[in-house]
């Protein structure tokens, strides 16, 4: 990792520390800003030390790209959590062949670049 895409990364693991401080959840409660306030901080966590040994330059800028896409719709939603995918159409297919392989070709294009790590965390 290059000094530069080092310092970009520590300043979004920054960026989101600064935002969970700040946090109000829509509903106004308490409970609730807390309890998204603690997602917020264990999602980065939990992804940042996932993403900790990445060394692929290309890699890296993907998954610099999904947490600057993960703030900005959190931000601009105010909701901390991903928004829902929805299966493209004719998502589901039968359990073997061609059309299978279609379609999960077709789910693998249609997932957006904010969700490209939750499912392997979750």
């Amino acid at each position: 990792m290059t000094p530069v895409t080092r310092q970009e990364v520590l300043g979004l693991y920054r960026k989101i520390f600064r935002i969970a401080k700040k946090w109000q959840s829509t509903s106004g409660q308490i409970e609730e800003t807390i309890k998204e306030k603690e997602y917020i901080k264990n999602e980065a966590k939990t992804l940042f030390r996932k993403n900790k040994n990445v060394t692929d330059p290309k890699l890296i800028k993907q998954c610099i790209e999904e947490c600057e896409a993960r703030i900005e719709i959190g931000l601009h939603y105010n909701i901390p959590y991903p928004r829902p995918i929805h299966l493209p159409p004719m998502g589901l297919a039968h359990k073997q062949g061609r059309m299978l392989r279609h379609q999960e070709k077709l789910r693998k294009i249609s997932k957006p670049i904010y969700l490209k790590s939750h499912d392997e965390v979750s």
